[in-house]
């Protein structure tokens, strides 16, 4: 009769052993994935700007695109102008330099 009482005491030391290690995992696994939700939400956030940078820069060019269509077509005083038209622009380049930066500055916020 001593032995089972001496076995169920140890029975129940373990299963509060093991569930005091159980609500540490808990703790420890929200507190991860508080700090991931931190972390995606900068990234996310930064994204979002990128984006909007880009829209920005777009406009931009398109209008500059646009001034400088306006000023060969309307300009008889800089026949000059005309031969911009024959200077090369590489803007796949631009792109995808700028689509470089954009994943480098994620990756370096995930770092």
């Amino acid at each position: 009769m001593i032995s089972n009482r001496e076995s169920a005491r140890r029975s129940r030391m373990r299963k509060q052993k093991h569930l005091d290690e159980l609500w540490s995992q808990v703790v420890w696994l929200r507190n991860e994935n508080h700090q991931l939700v931190d972390k995606l939400n900068h990234v996310s956030e930064s994204h979002d700007k990128v984006l909007q940078e880009n829209a920005q820069l777009k406009e931009q060019a398109s209008e500059l695109r646009q001034m400088l269509t306006d000023l060969q077509l309307h300009s008889p005083y800089h026949p000059s102008l005309r031969d911009l038209e024959d200077v090369p622009c590489n803007t796949a380049y631009l792109r995808s330099e700028s689509s470089n930066q954009s994943i480098t500055s994620s990756m370096d916020l995930l770092g």
